[in-house]
């Protein structure tokens, strides 16, 4: 039996994919009470994700870090296998792809997926480099179209970007922010597509950096990740860069009026991007194999993913607190 918190959902959702990011998306949409159908070229490749799924929910009813309120075998069951793109998409009211990011691929499979989904059916890709109108120009519903890119793991960090193509209608991009919102996920939304979107032109401005940093001389590739860990991260944690600098002086305009030189003149001593390769490639991968070696990544991962939950946990009861206090001053 279901709680009476999360609904049990009779709309349908179409994950086309079932490696990590797959996986993720099935149990954000299972957690929140969708049916979800689970397809993969590789059908064995949908047994084992459903067998890591099963230990994902586990685990997390363990650490108390669960969405929604279904117990772990409601929102396990919520998930099926499909056998074929047709039977994954029919009748669903959202598909998400989730396959290798290889752009004949992801058109052969938008070709398909195009003949089988009704007119009012959404589909979001999970690429992270592809721009939208590249991806269905030639769709028949491609009005229907959008890159929905998530954060990297999707089900421990929550930020998703929606990136309209030219032809994507509004309707469609407010759907979906709709149904991202549903699954506890928090959408940003792009008013146009651009290369890289809006999350990796942020992290590659600041991996870039970091790599002219270690380049230059200045700081060691620990001190990069510390800076970020230790000093800029905790409190992008809770608040984005605009609002750090309006606490940080008295309002926006007071920051920019202190600061607006200092940092123009900075950015100006940055210079152009340069592309990471050659020795120091090296010289960074052996510094961080030192601390975590390659074969211990897949621990490095979920230990990141346990405190990635715990973060999560602690700004959901932060969240609660805050509006109980609200609340309580009506």
């Amino acid at each position: 039996m279901a709680s009476s918190g999360t609904p049990l959902r009779d709309e349908r959702i179409a994950i086309i994919g079932s490696g990590q990011i797959g996986q993720s998306w099935a149990l954000l949409f299972a957690s929140a009470g969708f049916k979800v159908s689970l397809y993969d070229v590789n059908p064995e490749n949908v047994t084992k994700a459903q067998e890591l799924i099963l230990q994902l929910l586990q685990y997390l009813k363990k650490e108390n870090c669960l969405r929604g309120s279904l117990p772990v075998q409601v929102q396990y069951d919520r998930i099926s296998k499909a056998d074929t793109i047709d039977a994954c998409v029919n009748d669903a009211i959202y598909v998400q792809e989730c396959v290798f990011e290889d752009l004949e691929l992801k058109l052969q499979l938008f070709a398909d997926v195009d003949k089988h989904i009704g007119d009012n059916t959404i589909v979001g890709s999970s690429t992270s480099s592809m721009l939208p109108s590249a991806l269905s120009k030639d769709m028949k519903h491609r009005h229907n179209f959008l890159v929905v890119h998530p954060t990297n793991p999707p089900f421990f960090a929550r930020a998703v970007e929606l990136v309209p193509a030219p032809w994507t209608t509004p309707e469609v991009m407010g759907r979906t922010r709709e149904l991202m919102v549903a699954i506890g996920q928090a959408p940003i939304v792009l008013k146009k597509e651009i290369p890289g979107f809006v999350l990796n032109r942020m992290q590659f401005a600041i991996v870039g950096e970091c790599y002219r940093l270690v380049k230059k001389g200045v700081i060691s590739v620990d001190g990069c990740n510390k800076t970020i860990s230790e000093g800029i991260g905790p409190r992008y944690a809770f608040m984005g860069p605009f609002q750090t600098a309006h606490l940080n002086a008295d309002g926006f305009q007071n920051y920019c009026d202190r600061y607006g030189d200092i940092i123009y003149r900075v950015q100006q001593s940055f210079g152009p991007p340069e592309k990471m390769e050659g020795e120091l490639v090296q010289q960074i991968q052996n510094e961080l194999v030192k601390k975590v070696p390659l074969d211990k990544l897949d621990e490095r991962r979920r230990w990141r993913e346990r405190r990635m939950a715990a973060l999560n946990k602690l700004k959901t009861e932060l969240a609660q607190q805050g509006q109980n206090a609200t609340d309580s001053g009506k």
